[in-house]
């Protein structure tokens, strides 16, 4: 057992597909490999890997969202299916102990889930972030991170954004302002 724990963080077919509904397009498919590779690694490793997958519900106008972004990753659509070789794998290793998948309705993978129990029994204090979007759902489970104590890691090459200025501005952020190693 170690003390790191894996959030992939919405690597959907509506973040990243070129059909998504809010795709991050050509920089998130880019980062597909990197994304694979690293949940192997994690997973052959015996470490926490987490799903941390946005989750709507059609026509909910009180979702804050609603109001800034067009409908995406509804309930019971394809566009919440995990994108590409990472559906597949976690086909591969979803019946682990070590890999938990969940429903998330905000921006932080923390934000009204048991994410930080699930972390706190396990005794993992450091976190490695993967996924989209840099600037939003990304940096929103950073700073949740960083107030709740955990060491953070963002895989550079395994993050994306569609805008492309927010995602170099959460890069520098992470670093400068919530101390977490960029690797």
């Amino acid at each position: 057992m170690t003390n790191r724990a894996l959030i992939n963080v919405d690597y959907t077919y509506d973040f990243v597909a070129d059909e998504g509904k809010l795709t991050t397009g050509k920089p998130g498919q880019a980062i597909e490999k990197r994304i694979v590779e690293l949940t192997k690694e994690f997973s052959a490793g015996g470490d926490y890997v987490v799903f941390a997958i946005d989750a709507h519900n059609e026509g909910d106008k009180h979702h804050p969202e609603s109001r800034l972004f067009p409908p995406h990753n509804i309930v019971g659509t394809a566009g919440r299916q995990l994108y590409g070789e990472l559906a597949e794998l976690y086909a591969t290793i979803s019946q682990s102990e070590n890999v938990y998948y969940f429903d998330k309705t905000r921006y932080s993978a923390f934000a009204g889930t048991d994410l930080e129990i699930k972390l706190r029994e396990r005794g993992i204090g450091e976190v490695h972030l993967i996924g989209v979007c840099t600037d939003i759902c990304i940096l929103h489970t950073a700073v949740d991170a960083y107030n709740k104590g955990f060491k953070i890691v963002v895989h550079q090459d395994a993050v994306a954004s569609f805008n492309q200025a927010g995602h170099e501005w959460a890069l520098g952020h992470f670093k400068n302002s919530l101390g977490a190693k960029v690797v």
